[in-house]
């Protein structure tokens, strides 16, 4: 159970670290369909991550990923939709 645990952290840190990088991403990108396609990556790690979080018991984990992604989509939202 505790190496299946620590699977489930290091997944956790790879979908956080993932989300990030495609969040990074968005400000690289060369055309607004890009940045859109980055966008959705960020969320789905993201949403992935929340998951995760949720079935590991970390509640403040998982609370502190929905506040970041708030934040991400609000930054989106007034950066890049029309």
């Amino acid at each position: 159970m505790g190496d299946e645990r620590a699977q489930k952290l290091e997944a956790l840190a790879r979908l956080k670290e993932a989300g990030e990088r495609a969040y990074d991403q968005i400000y690289e990108a060369h055309s607004s369909s890009a940045a859109t396609a980055w966008y959705s990556d960020t969320k789905e790690n993201f949403h992935d991550a929340i998951g995760l979080a949720s079935e590991l018991g970390l509640s403040a984990e998982a609370e502190a990923l929905r506040q970041r992604l708030a934040h991400i989509k609000a930054v989106f939202r007034s950066q890049f939709a029309e």
